[in-house]
């Protein structure tokens, strides 16, 4: 990238993240890179050795199930209550109807005998599948009246389907609730029942059913079938993909919250919709930022029912699309921000249905793994070179494949292709300075084939495979500016991603202008990528590119440039339109530079191209007097005021006040620019 170039989300439970972050970064912004770096190794050491219930155990829900209501505090399910492991229907039938709380792992596929048999869950009861391993099959759970606080989370329940479509004979469910209340349904995988996949019946209420998968079914989700106008319910990010009717549909809700939602109706697979969200009887239905692709009759409404509409996208749609009648406002009852309808499909054909880092323990994962590759120059490894041991990954390996990495220089460029997901670089010495990868390419190189490498094609590493982490390592460019001065192109990377789900934890990133590359694979893909517990190092848009990406817990060291003197731009963000670009939470920003002589930012439109909305958010972070008093600026004829750049509660000398060189995020505003909104369901989880 050259130096001179010619928006909300439903508030989920806001659980740590399942990695060590340096809580001394957040006291006083008084760390600088340095020789040392102990701080931050020595919390990551401190943060392995604590023994604490993995998040999943202790997790609590959002919408209608987090309200406190009919004596019950929100809905944390068993928590309170032993973890036990079950892979018979014998124990899981023993746990999940006792009348003590449990956490019950479901490991394995569990085929329930009678086919049909739906298990009587009693109250204060999770039951979680081990990752993506826990399945149920040819049955469900059925929740009957009284029964509360029960979470239902990362399992599949599938095929109970007896060959007759709209099957009047066999009420097999995959989850049935008669009167029950506090319930949460989530990130399971729903398909092929003989009934329904979901009925909330007779009064059930205080439902939150969210990022399920929802497929391959007649009758798919049922809500009400009562003359009594009680159920509160909240739907929000779930994906009903090829499922004919009741999607869903919601009869006498007092108050029904959907939204960001994705129901796909797609073509000529024998499948096709009849109608989508139906609001029937007196229900009154808040309709918001969901996507409907194909589907017919996406939205209607009985002439005694209500439902407002906001925000909802629709492609490819036909027959009946319906609002009216009078609303409710969900804040009233809970905190949440939703995503752009546009983002919907691609977050949930991410995120929704069972995830692997639910269920089990880092120790678990760790067992899992399916290989470990070792890399040492000295040839004590399997390797010499990281990238003969990334060219040793199998294409499209389907489970994480670890590239253990001893302590060492490599003089190395290193690529990642994109058909090889699940990638971990792993520095295996006692500091993350005892591993380092490094090579010396910019943007004017001369590549060996002729013409030059370009911004991208300078990277010492480069990341284009989803799902990819490195921890405890060093990647650097050591481009020699000062010997160059005859070379046109400087920007020289160190580390490019352009894949999504990317974790890096523990590590140095190491430059001069345009250190650190976070894109994505394409304008219209997201690319999130996650940051704790590291240094970044640069001077002139050493954070750059088009990625969702969040620097959280981390120092950003400023550097003085190749002739000594001190001016820099620590961001320029690309970002797309509708997406969110660069956030930089709880973190330190600091450096051997001159004071007030670095921007925290500047608007890269990519090409000129001004459709982009640049982004960068900084917040709850300690900024050296080296940050200019109006620390955002133009770029290239491209305004910074007219894209999306402000601060939050930042501390230290380089913080000012709000004036209209330097916007402040309201605490409204500020509630949807949180880690966990930019991640959009991902947890970031070592493995």
């Amino acid at each position: 990238m050259s130096e001179l170039r010619s928006k909300p989300r439903h508030r989920r439970s806001r659980t740590a993240l399942a990695v060590g972050v340096p809580v001394a970064l957040t006291a006083g912004g008084t760390l600088v890179y340095g020789a040392d770096l102990g701080v931050l190794g020595t919390q990551q050491q401190a943060s392995a050795a604590t023994t604490a219930a993995p998040a999943w155990a202790t997790a609590t829900a959002d919408g209608f199930a987090s309200v406190d209501a009919l004596g019950q505090n929100g809905t944390y399910g068993g928590r309170d209550g032993r973890t036990v492991t079950v892979t018979t229907q014998a124990d899981l039938e023993k746990y999940a109807t006792a009348a003590e709380p449990y956490v019950i792992v479901v490991a394995g596929t569990i085929r329930m005998n009678p086919v049909g048999k739906e298990i009587k869950v009693r109250s204060d009861k999770t039951i979680v599948g081990a990752g993506t391993s826990g399945h149920i099959v040819g049955g469900g759970f059925f929740l009957g009246q009284g029964v509360h606080n029960v979470i239902i989370r990362n399992l599949t329940i599938r095929d109970s389907y007896q060959g007759i479509w709209n099957d009047k004979d066999h009420d097999f469910d995959a989850i049935q609730m008669d009167g029950a209340h506090h319930v949460w349904i989530d990130h399971n995988d729903l398909r092929r029942m003989a009934d329904g996949l979901i009925d909330v019946r007779k009064d059930s209420t205080y439902v939150t059913v969210s990022w399920n998968k929802l497929s391959d079914n007649n009758k798919t989700f049922g809500i009400g079938w009562t003359e009594n106008v009680k159920t509160d319910i909240t739907i929000h990010h779930n994906w009903l993909r090829d499922t004919e009717q009741r999607n869903p549909s919601t009869d006498n809700a007092a108050h029904a919250h959907l939204y960001n939602n994705f129901l796909e109706d797609v073509p000529n697979t024998g499948v096709s919709s009849s109608y989508g969200n139906y609001s029937r009887g007196a229900t009154r239905m808040v309709l918001e930022n969901s996507y409907f692709q194909g589907v017919k009759n996406p939205v209607i409404k009985d002439a005694t029912a209500s439902i407002v509409q906001r925000g909802n996208a629709f492609s490819g749609t036909s027959g009946r699309n319906e609002s009216g009648g009078s609303a409710f406002d969900p804040k009233t009852y809970y905190g949440y921000s939703p995503d752009k309808a546009a983002d919907v499909p691609s977050i949930l054909r991410s995120s929704a249905g069972p995830r692997a880092s639910i269920g089990t323990t880092a120790a678990s994962t760790r067992a899992a793994a399916a290989t470990t590759l070792t890399v040492a120059k000295d040839g004590s490894g399997q390797y010499r070179t990281v990238q003969a041991a990334v060219n040793a990954v199998p294409a499209d390996n389907p489970s994480r494949v670890v590239i253990a990495v001893k302590p060492g220089t490599y003089r190395e460029t290193v690529k990642v292709p994109s058909n090889k997901p699940h990638v971990t670089l792993q520095g295996t010495g006692g500091s993350r300075k005892d591993t380092v990868i490094v090579y010396n390419n910019a943007a004017g190189t001369p590549k060996p084939g002729g013409g030059t490498y370009g911004t991208g094609g300078s990277a010492t590493v480069a990341v284009e495979a989803d799902d990819f982490q490195a921890r405890n390592l060093t990647i650097s460019n050591d481009f020699d500016e000062a010997a160059n001065q005859s070379l046109s192109g400087h920007q020289a990377v160190a580390l490019r991603t352009a894949a999504d789900k990317v974790f890096l934890d523990g590590v140095i990133v190491s430059g001069d202008q345009d250190t650190l590359l976070l894109d994505t694979a394409a304008k219209d893909r997201l690319g999130r990528v996650y940051v704790s517990n590291s240094y970044v190092i640069g001077n002139v848009d050493f954070i750059f590119g088009r990625a969702t990406a969040v620097i959280d817990r981390s120092v950003i060291t400023l550097k003085k440039r190749w002739n000594g003197t001190s001016a820099g731009y620590v961001t320029a963000p690309s970002t797309a339109a509708g997406r969110k670009g660069i956030l930089i939470a709880n973190s330190t920003v600091n450096g051997d530079v001159s004071d007030r002589s670095f921007y925290l930012g500047r608007p890269w439109h990519a090409g000129g191209d001004a459709s982009l909305d640049p982004q960068t958010t900084v917040r709850n972070t300690t900024l050296s007097a080296a940050i200019r008093t109006a620390p955002w600026t133009d770029m290239s004829g491209f305004s910074w005021k007219d894209d999306r750049f402000a601060e939050y509660r930042n501390t230290g000398p380089g913080a000012g006040a709000a004036s209209g060189d330097r916007p402040h995020l309201t605490d409204a505003q500020a509630s949807n620019q949180e880690v966990m909104d930019w991640l959009a369901g991902w947890t970031p989880t070592a493995s």
